[in-house]
Formats: structure tokens, sequence, C-alpha cells
């Protein structure tokens, strides 16, 4: 399952939700709807509520709503922890089993929420300036951003390539990025985020504008390797993933002869999350994200 994981407000109110690319629809944090429904002072109480209306659910054989999934979601103590999710069509249900003033206006706050991801299944540039309005309030640079977003588009493209070459397993996409990862920065994925004293976080979020652009690199050498030798199962495409990754490899090996210095940093975006606006960073020559739109149109 391909997860986006946000928090939306409903009546000042956190409910956390996964949005499955895969199965594009919306997974909401049972307990926090809960939560807004009884007007539970907290958690723990929406919890305890929960688990008693679920036991008396299933006893009427209520499986439309008790069928939940479990997906790990950030606690109030910043771990990530496993918690019943259900989709838009099991929540608007289990509204119905739970006496509240305010189900009609929670009604209505879910059906503006999937029709907010429908206008920007429409229109993808939505999520696109979502997405920079959500770095930006983190502080990223706008170099940074315009990388990063480069590198989602660039690695979209790959797993569609991967997709086509017949890998299909969530074990044998993190395989074959651990391939091309360790083939340009010598480290896996694992052992780079432990470079970098990363646990639960994004290592693409954490890394360096020159990181962004070398593993970009990769990705994208690896897409055109694909395309032209058309790769049949998981032997053949781990192959182009290595020789993608050796190009990055390459180019790393110039620059670091020309800065005098390593480019895998164990910087981590807390680090940095000033402006990295550095020599390093303009080493590439990045060109700017309105002129790559442009080029590619």
């Amino acid at each position: 399952m391909t997860q986006q994981t946000a928090i939306k407000l409903f009546d000042e109110k956190k409910i956390r939700i996964v949005w499955d690319e895969e199965q594009e629809k919306y997974y909401f944090s049972v307990v926090d709807i809960v939560q807004v429904l009884t007007d539970s002072a907290d958690y723990q109480t929406a919890r305890k509520y929960w688990k008693v209306l679920k036991g008396r659910l299933i006893k009427e054989g209520n499986e439309t709503v008790t069928n939940c999934y479990q997906l790990k979601l950030p606690a109030a103590d910043g771990k990530q922890r496993m918690t019943d999710v259900a989709d838009l069509e099991q929540i608007f249900r289990l509204i119905q089993s739970i006496p509240s003033k305010k189900a009609e206006p929670v009604k209505q706050w879910l059906a503006e929420v999937g029709a907010q991801r429908i206008d920007q299944m429409i229109d993808p540039e939505l999520t696109f300036q979502m997405a920079v309005e959500d770095y930006r309030r983190q502080g990223y640079s706008d170099r940074w951003i315009n990388e990063r977003m480069r590198s989602i588009e660039m690695r979209k493209e790959l797993t569609d390539e991967w997709h086509r070459s017949g890998i299909h397993e969530p074990k044998d996409f993190a395989i074959l990025t651990n391939i091309l990862t360790k083939a340009w920065s010598g480290m896996t994925t694992r052992e780079y985020k432990s470079y970098k004293g990363l646990t639960k976080e994004n290592l693409r979020d954490n890394m360096t504008n020159l990181e962004l652009a070398l593993n970009t690199l990769a990705e994208v050498t690896t897409t055109e390797l694909s395309r032209q030798r058309n790769p049949k199962g998981m032997a053949q495409t781990s192959k182009t993933a290595q020789e993608g990754g050796e190009v990055a490899r390459n180019a790393r090996a110039d620059i670091e002869s020309r800065l005098g210095h390593s480019v895998v940093s164990p910087e981590r975006a807390s680090d940095y999350i000033k402006p990295i606006e550095t020599k390093d960073a303009d080493a590439l020559m990045l060109p700017d994200l309105e002129e790559a739109k442009k080029e590619q149109s």
C-alpha cells in the first residue's frame, strides 16, 4: 500500500487520514472520528468507546463497519502506532451507529475531504501546489523544494516502469531501491537512514540538494535503461537498477573530486531546515522548476 498520511482539522480537532494511491481511497482514524462524534475529552476515552462499540457491532454481525484495516499512524507521543482505520463507506456507516449532534457536520466534512481529492485527481497541479506549501511551512528552501518535487515525479516514473517489468510486490520494490541506492551512495536505504540518525523519517525528505539530485539521476537513468531494454522479472530489472545507480556514482565521484569532500552527508532536515543555498547546491547547476516544466511541455 503506497500511503500518504496527513492530519486534517474538524472543529479544531485533529483527524489522521491516509491516502492509498493504489486503491485511490482515503482511510480515516476510527478513534479520531469517534472522539469528534462523542465529544470525548481525550483520546483514551474515545478509544474505550470504540472498543465497546466495536464489540457490540461484531455481535450484531456488522462486518462492514468492524472489518477495519490497521495502519501505523503518528501518535501524540510522536511514535508510529498501529491504529484502526476505515474508508469513507465504513465511516459513514459508523456514524449511523453513534448518536451524535455532530453527525451531519461530520458527514459534510467527509464529503468535502473526498471532493478535494477528486479535484486533485482532475487537476494534479493542485496536489503539486499543496505539497510545495507543506514543505514551505516546514521551513525548507525553495531550491530544496524544487529538487524534491522533481524527485517525486521521477520516482513515480520509475515505479511505473518497474510495474511494467512485472514487479508488483512491495518487498521487491524495496530490494530494487536498495540496489539502486547502494550503487550510487555505497549504502542501503536502512544504512543511509542510520547514517543520518533517522528512524521513521523519510530519507528523501532529509537529503541535501546534491544527495537528492544524485538519487534522482540514478532513478532517471534506471527508468531510461528499462525503457530501452525492456527487462522482465526481478533479475533483469535488478541489473538495470544497478547500472542506473552506477551512473550516479560516477557523477558523484566527479563532483567530490571538484569539491574536495563527500556529498553523502549525515545532515538531517533539522540540521539544514534553514535555506540551504550553498555553493555545494550550485555544483550541479540545477535548473529552476518552472524552467523544467516548460522544457517538458
